[in-house]
């Protein structure tokens, strides 16, 4: 590599372990030769404030490795998420996080760590990635923050954030690699068992009616699809959206899940409502809306069309 990578990494309360523990061990295993794990071509730091143990939203605890210092002396300070009811940041690391932007450190969030940035108003003007889960509540709280769930990662500028899970692997990879460590990150890949470096534009999982495709166009199509349940997108928009015509948008629909995309949209939307009057009291009105439909009558149609029962009969029986 060209010098060693060097992350400092904040714990929220109620921390995600797998986000941490994950982008550390490919640190890890890119580290160094074999499996000595010595930090040498990169290294890692718990910074803190007090040096307490950090309780993740497992029960595990972690215990911090370095207090606060020099900004400079790391080259991305990472913020790790936790449960969004989790008590906020301390004080003194909120203004460390700050400090750090205005040194010109590259701030990265993970898993729920992109609101922890937004709170401070660290992704103003900057694209976040959020998880598919957390999306609509990201929107909520900021809604003027440009915000994807379609991506693994998105990288902007100064800021990186990173929907979390698994795919802060790929996002270490790519940081590692990026540094002119394109081998210790394979090898890294390879020892943890994960398929060959995904990019940022790999998407999140589609929901599971459109996950036997491995068409990336496709793929970001479900995920606006989904996205925009209650106000159905046009084929039109969506082909714009992913960067092909509106007729070969139809035809790689056709050859991926053999529907078209209007169909698809359509089954995606009934799925939906399919499960909200099992899992949920709401009235079928509003079940209706919330999936796109003008009105229940119309939604009733459709939803016998496909199911065969009326969605009373669902209801009733649940």
């Amino acid at each position: 590599m060209q010098h060693p990578l060097r992350i400092g990494f904040i714990l929220s309360p109620k921390f995600t372990l797998l986000a941490f523990s994950a982008f550390v061990d490919t640190l890890r295993l890119a580290a160094d030769e074999g499996d000595r794990s010595r930090p040498i071509d990169c290294s890692w730091t718990v910074l803190s404030h007090d040096m307490q143990p950090i309780q993740a939203s497992c029960g595990v605890e972690i215990h911090p490795t370095t207090q606060l210092s020099d900004p400079l002396a790391i080259d991305f300070l990472v913020v790790v998420g936790g449960l969004l009811d989790s008590p906020p940041l301390h004080t003194e690391l909120q203004h460390y996080i700050r400090h750090s932007a205005t040194m010109g450190v590259a701030l990265i969030g993970i898993c729920t760590g992109s609101f922890v940035l937004a709170q401070l108003g660290l992704l103003c003007g900057h694209q976040a990635c959020v998880s598919w889960f957390h999306v609509s509540e990201f929107k909520r709280r900021f809604p003027t923050i440009r915000t994807t769930s379609a991506d693994l990662f998105t990288i902007d500028r100064q800021r990186i954030t990173c929907a979390g899970g698994t795919s802060v692997v790929h996002l270490a990879a790519h940081l590692i690699s990026a540094r002119g460590g394109q081998a210790q990150a394979k090898k890294a890949l390879r020892i943890l068992i994960a398929q060959e470096s995904l990019s940022s534009q790999n998407t999140q999982p589609l929901p599971l009616l459109g996950s036997n495709t491995s068409d990336q166009r496709v793929r970001k199509a479900v995920l606006m699809m989904e996205r925009s349940l209650s106000s159905p997108l046009s084929t039109e928009f969506i082909a714009h959206q992913v960067h092909v015509s509106s007729r070969q948008l139809e035809r790689l629909f056709k050859t991926e899940l053999s529907m078209s995309p209007a169909q698809f949209a359509l089954q995606l939307r009934l799925s939906r409502a399919h499960e909200l009057l099992k899992q949920s009291r709401n009235p079928i009105a509003d079940i209706a809306i919330q999936c796109g439909f003008v009105n229940q009558s119309h939604f009733s149609r459709s939803f016998k069309d496909s199911y065969g029962s009326a969605p009373s009969d669902i209801r009733r029986a649940n």
